[in-house]
């Protein structure tokens, strides 16, 4: 299908053509396929590869290669529509409009602050990245420590970008967002106040590649002013689609030699600081000159035999290239006399080259905290032969179906998303002999920033771990119920319950299978998430998700000779001189019997729902009923009725959704989450359920899944239909 727009021209010129007809290009991407279609369109090519590092997803539709075509055949500097050079981009607080931090502020492209920009100068390095007045130095950290990874750092900022080849004021990054790789474009308009550049600005007055990263990933979060406060290891995730751990070193497991061996050993990111207790200790120099508030890189461990025994020796390295520890074991120190020269020689660091060993004991005492950001497979280079195995899932807390919160409410933690994982090998060096296995459970809530703008911020979120007893192991993958969660406790979980993007923790259990719960502390938060597990041996895992079934009763064959006399009269009665009910008569009837039980809560059944209830029981295509389909719909009516109230447990007349799930399973569908989160938008107002929308619901899946029964004539569960019979099955079913 081709879609064409003729748009009028003005005077208004060229570019303004080009940026309207963009937003419209780009507003049937994202309109056209919304909804349900847009989420199997993206799983199936999700599938197929996209998403991956060599596959990156282009943000909001924009094609590096293509936009910048474009302009060098307009002969015009792109400018992107999609983040323009207008207040908004800025902020919406500190930096909204007409604000004391933005007054003055122009945008402009590094052509217009000197007579020769570069992208890169002499290589990326850490003095390329100065802050500038944005509260993201937990962002240039992470940027900072990407220089000292060429190859990572490539992947983030691509080659061939410069101001001289093919340049027409267009630039992309790449970065880790939630699962999938993405491809950021923007143009090169950048924040200026005085003269100056803003934000992150190089000390090599005339190298742009940090600035232009800076705004790529403020693009990605909504605006500047989303990235204000965060934390290092964000920026390192995003940066290597990796998973942090932190480690407070006063309170460091025992196993943290062993930890950092294995982290080292697989090419993960380390790094360590020194907390600061005023701001006036930011980068202050202890008289053994380790910086405080500073972030350090770990780069190697290693044990040497000093004295007759083994030492413990780990390397540090400083950013700057210089201010080097001091004390024991630093380069000129006398602990390197009585090590074996060979072994001296290999390990010594060249002096004031910012790296350093020291004693791993002293480590613990000096270091306040370390951070590792363990890679995946795909950002390893192809000679590593140790690494993580990974699996990733994606789901959603979704109010009234999925959002059950923590263990405190029991009622409801039922129906939070559930993962399984089958623990099947041991590690093969385990801790004091105890046979175990290693894991490491990551969980992040998508696109928080983002709704910072709306006064929104991350939810409080954690998570737990129970042990499926033997009774449950081998079964099919069900969604575990209330009673299962009451009769046992959790075997581990996070830490504890906090308000970050993402929450981890490294465990050890034993072979076995187990169950995760991700949830959000409190009920009825609604986000995106996703969930990691990394594990050092493989392991089997899948979602917790019921299958889609229907298991329908089979109904008593009945003719008019079974009706009873006095249910022969009533039929007659209402349904006039033809005798048929039409839709009009049944919905005059249904409100009348339910307005006389007055033990249910309920606005009265829809003219759509008693549709749906005449479609279900038309056999001759009348649109109406007559005496024999009539009996058999009120015999359902009062089947369903009886099931309303059984499981209207609290006997308020109508149903909370998690009730109305065990109501749907007990009438004999039994759906998975995201159905069922289908069916709770759609039927529920403020996650509860009234006598009639029970009912609606119930005759829709009964129309469905009979529907889908009859054309699933080779029991193949799949169908083939063609436009006509789909249209006439989701508008007529």
């Amino acid at each position: 299908m081709t879609t064409r727009c003729i748009l009028h021209c003005t005077t208004q010129g060229y570019s303004n053509i080009r940026r309207l007809r963009h937003k419209f290009n780009t507003f049937i991407k994202t309109r056209m396929f919304g909804g349900v279609s847009a989420r199997i369109q993206k799983n199936r090519l999700k599938a197929g590869g996209l998403g991956s590092v060599q596959h990156a997803v282009h943000y909001l539709n924009q094609d590096f290669q293509a936009l910048r075509e474009e302009c060098l055949q307009s002969g015009s500097l792109f400018e992107d529509p999609m983040f323009p050079a207008e207040p908004q981009s800025l902020g919406f607080k500190e930096l909204g409009p007409f604000t004391a931090k933005t007054r003055g502020m122009e945008w402009k492209r590094p052509s217009e602050l000197t007579e020769e920009p570069q992208f890169i100068v002499g290589g990326a390095t850490r003095t390329d990245i100065c802050q500038g007045a944005l509260g993201d130095c937990w962002l240039l950290a992470a940027i900072g420590s990407l220089t000292l990874n060429e190859r990572l750092l490539h992947r983030v900022v691509p080659h061939g970008q410069s101001f001289d080849l093919q340049y027409a004021g267009i630039f992309h990054f790449q970065f880790w967002q939630f699962g999938e790789w993405v491809d950021v474009v923007v143009d090169d308009r950048l924040p200026v106040k005085d003269g100056e550049l803003m934000f992150v600005h190089s000390a090599e007055g005339s190298e742009f590649w940090s600035a232009l990263l800076e705004k790529a990933y403020a693009k990605l979060n909504g605006s500047y002013e989303a990235l204000s406060g965060g934390s290092t290891t964000e920026g390192f995730e995003d940066f290597t689609g990796g998973v942090a751990e932190m480690y407070e070193l006063k309170n460091a497991p025992k196993d943290l030699h062993r930890i950092i061996s294995k982290a080292l050993d697989r090419g993960s990111l380390l790094g360590c600081s020194i907390d600061i207790s005023s701001a006036f200790d930011m980068e202050a120099v202890t008289f053994k000159k380790l910086v405080k508030g500073h972030a350090y890189s770990v780069t190697g461990l290693r044990q040497v035999e000093y004295h007759g025994r083994q030492e413990r020796l780990i390397r540090i390295r400083n950013p700057w290239g210089q201010v080097e520890w001091t004390g024991a074991w630093s380069d000129s120190s006398s602990e390197w006399n009585d090590v074996d020269s060979a072994e001296k020689d290999e390990m010594m660091c060249k002096m004031e080259d910012g790296e350093f060993w020291m004693s791993f004991q002293e480590f613990l005492r000096q270091f306040s905290r370390l951070e590792i950001c363990n890679l995946t497979p795909d950002a390893l280079s192809q000679d590593s032969i140790s690494f993580w195995t990974t699996v990733m899932f994606e789901g959603a807390w979704r109010r009234g179906s999925t959002a059950g919160g923590c263990r405190n409410h029991p009622n409801t933690f039922w129906i939070n998303p559930q993962y399984k994982i089958s623990l099947l090998e041991e590690d093969d060096d385990p801790e004091d002999d105890e046979a175990a296995c290693s894991l490491l459970v990551a969980l992040m809530q998508k696109d928080r920033r983002r709704f910072r703008r709306h006064g929104d911020d991350t939810h409080t979120i954690g998570f737990a771990v129970y042990e499926v007893s033997y009774d449950y192991r081998g079964g099919p993958s069900i969604h575990m119920k209330k009673d299962f969660f009451l009769r046992r406790s959790s075997c581990a979980r996070s830490e504890t319950f906090i308000n970050l993007r993402e929450v981890s923790a490294r465990i050890r259990l034993p072979p076995g299978e187990y169950l995760i719960v991700p949830s959000t502390f409190e009920p009825s938060k609604e986000a995106d998430f996703v969930l990691r597990v990394f594990t050092e041996k493989q392991a089997e895992t899948g979602e917790m998700d019921d299958d889609v079934e229907a298991t329908f009763d089979l109904e008593e064959e009945i003719s008019e000779s079974d009706i009873d006399d006095s249910f022969r009269s009533m039929f007659a009665q209402l349904s006039g001189d033809d005798m048929e009910i039409s839709v009009r008569e049944l919905r005059t009837i249904l409100n009348r019997v339910v307005s006389k039980h007055r033990d249910l809560q309920t606005d009265g059944f829809s003219m759509e729902s008693c549709r749906a209830m005449i479609g279900l029981m038309d056999k001759d295509g009348s649109a109406r009923l007559g005496l024999l389909e009539f009996q058999i719909l009120w015999n359902k009516i009062r089947k369903w009725l009886g099931i309303f109230r059984e499981f209207d447990l609290d006997k308020s007349g109508c149903m909370s959704s998690y009730e109305m799930r065990l109501a749907l399973e007990n009438g004999g569908f039994k759906l998975n989450n995201k159905l069922f989160q289908t069916l709770v938008a759609r039927y529920a107002d403020n996650e509860i359920i009234d006598f009639d929308n029970f009912t609606c619901c119930l005759v829709k899946l009964e129309v469905m899944f009979k529907v889908f029964q009859e054309l699933n004539k080779d029991g193949t569960g799949r169908i083939e239909v063609n436009i006509t019979e789909w249209l006439l099955l989701t508008m007529c079913g």
